[in-house]
């Protein structure tokens, strides 16, 4: 579970409560009333959603609509502990060679990483290998930006269906401008479509396409070590080079010198 995604979620909705209810006389529960409107929902988040859905497809859109719990999943890699198993892996192939690696790979979670150890077991051209595994992480990269778009999509529709919304409102208090009573609550009713609209962009969309874009940089940058370590592994380079080469993808604080790349580059 993300924390940093629930607690920023959480407290957003908070305040918006807060700033809904608090005034001089302190707290009004009651004020909340004020914020709620159906046919203002129904033309904010509708029109939004029913204009994405039109968009895409539709198990595109079922799809994105789902990514929204992916910004509480953080990606199950941790680049330093996957460079402590490259280095791992390279110890038993300085030893007991590439074939080795097979064996190895049994107890390999990652699909992308064992992937490769098997295709560098079978003997596979180098460059060949390189293209493979970057023709899959391009492909990562490309599924992971079109949930991104997806929340970028409804966050610049969100405040757009929001002013139609307003638009609506305000052409439906000028036609009885006569009832000056009724003017201002017309006019709060039409401003409501209008903050619908910034909720549903500035407090889920833009931060969901923002996390889900942090959450893909990350797994790229692992995988890329994955794919440099791997090739470096193949050339038969010396495990303590290849940790030197990996570490210099993590920034300093992340950085330490592991007992296996020691031990093998003392062979």
């Amino acid at each position: 579970m993300d924390l940093a995604s629930l607690l920023g979620m959480l407290i957003c909705f908070l305040m918006i409560v807060f700033g809904m209810v608090y005034g001089k006389n302190g707290v009004d529960f009651g004020a909340i009333i004020n914020f709620l409107d159906a046919q203002s929902a129904i033309i904010t988040f509708g029109g939004a959603f029913c204009a994405i859905m039109m968009s895409n497809t539709m198990p595109d859109f079922i799809g994105g609509l789902k990514s929204i719990t992916l910004i509480f999943k953080p990606p199950a890699l941790n680049a330093p502990d996957i460079i402590k198993k490259i280095i791992d892996l390279s110890n038993v192939a300085r030893k007991e060679g590439l074939l080795s690696l097979e064996e190895a790979a049994s107890d390999i979670d990652d699909a992308f990483l064992k992937k490769g150890i098997l295709l560098i077991v079978d003997g596979t051209d180098p460059e060949l290998v390189r293209g493979i595994m970057e023709t899959e992480l391009d492909n990562i990269d490309a599924r992971h930006k079109k949930r991104i778009k997806y929340w970028q999509d409804v966050a610049s529709m969100g405040p757009a269906w929001g002013m139609i919304g307003t638009l609506i409102g305000l052409i439906n208090m000028l036609q009885n401008m006569s009832d000056a009573a009724a003017i201002g609550p017309s006019m709060a009713v039409a401003l409501i479509t209008t903050m619908y609209g910034s909720m549903l962009a500035n407090w889920i969309c833009t931060p969901t396409s923002t996390k889900l874009g942090v959450f893909n940089d990350l797994e790229l940058q692992v995988k890329e070590i994955m794919i440099e370590g791997l090739l470096s592994i193949q050339a038969g380079e010396n495990p303590r080079v290849i940790e030197e080469k990996l570490k210099s993808f993590l920034a300093p604080k992340d950085r330490g010198v592991s007992e296996e790349g020691a031990e093998g580059g003392a062979q």
